[in-house]
């Protein structure tokens, strides 16, 4: 081969995401549409909600040790988060448990990495950054991390009932409000899952095609990043035009335990 084209560059950041393609990985007709409805899942509620990454891509072609489908993002360059954001990523990782919920009435394994991350990420809600009205403004982060959550436990037993309670209300109410929109974008979710049965891999342009724009404006975060008026080149504008300004790169980062990545595997 002489000439490296595009479609190499995209085989390369594939193989890099989900591992290597498992042509002879074989999969039964009714698990790949679960799998389809699953990524749709994701799809859709990302799509929908307002802070939320939507993805660039997204593939039901078995890849790597274990992975049958996986979605692919591009985050926003983004050192802090509020309530509310948080909230969207945690229903959009529920998106695919609660797709196949609705269409298949019955829940399969594949959201192990999902239940995963949104159960840190309430954890971290409610004992890291005092976002929970009934704990109130305390956190019990352990800023050495000597724990996998990285907080110790300097509290009393109703305490940590408590905790566990609210992680629990937390992860349910977002779980019924990701099942209420796709109930909701039933058309949609069928729409992108059929598409996906057939074709096995769609980008951000055919979730246009197929579900219309996001109804939030604005350019999406590829978008913006492939016309070249991405966040980190408006955040150098800023600092370049006022040297006092203070801009998120100036912040300590915040390292929050089950945020996106670009990429999520089933």
């Amino acid at each position: 081969k002489k000439f490296i084209t595009n479609q190499d560059f995209t085989d390369a950041i594939d193989r890099v995401i989900g591992g290597l393609e498992k042509k002879n990985k074989i999969i039964s007709p009714g698990e790949k549409r679960i799998v389809a409805y699953h990524e749709a899942g994701h799809a859709i509620t990302g799509w929908f909600l307002e802070h939320c990454d939507p993805l660039v891509k997204v593939s039901i072609v078995p890849r790597g040790v274990a992975a049958l489908g996986y979605a692919q993002y591009l985050p926003k360059e983004q050192f802090l988060y509020n309530t509310e954001q948080l909230i969207d990523e945690m229903c959009m990782a529920l998106g695919g448990r609660a797709a196949e919920d609705i269409v298949f009435g019955k829940i399969s394994t594949g959201a192990l990495s999902d239940l995963e991350r949104i159960t840190k990420m309430a954890y971290s809600i409610v004992t890291m950054y005092g976002m929970n009205p009934k704990l109130g403004n305390v956190s019990f982060y352990d800023s050495k991390g000597q724990n996998e959550y990285g907080f110790s436990k300097p509290y009393s037993e109703a305490t940590s009932q408590m905790i566990d309670e609210e992680v629990r209300t937390i992860i349910e109410q977002a779980y019924v409000r990701t099942k209420e929109l796709l109930t909701e974008r039933r058309h949609e979710l069928e729409v992108i899952a059929k598409e996906l049965l057939e074709k096995e891999v769609l980008l951000q342009d055919d979730l246009e095609r197929l579900v219309g724009k996001r109804p939030f404006g604005g350019q999406t975060n590829y978008q913006a990043h492939m016309a070249g008026t991405d966040r980190s080149e408006t955040a150098s504008e800023v600092k370049n035009e006022n040297p006092g300004a203070k801009i998120a790169s100036d912040l300590p980062e915040l390292h929050l335990p089950g945020m996106p990545t670009e990429s999520e595997a089933v």
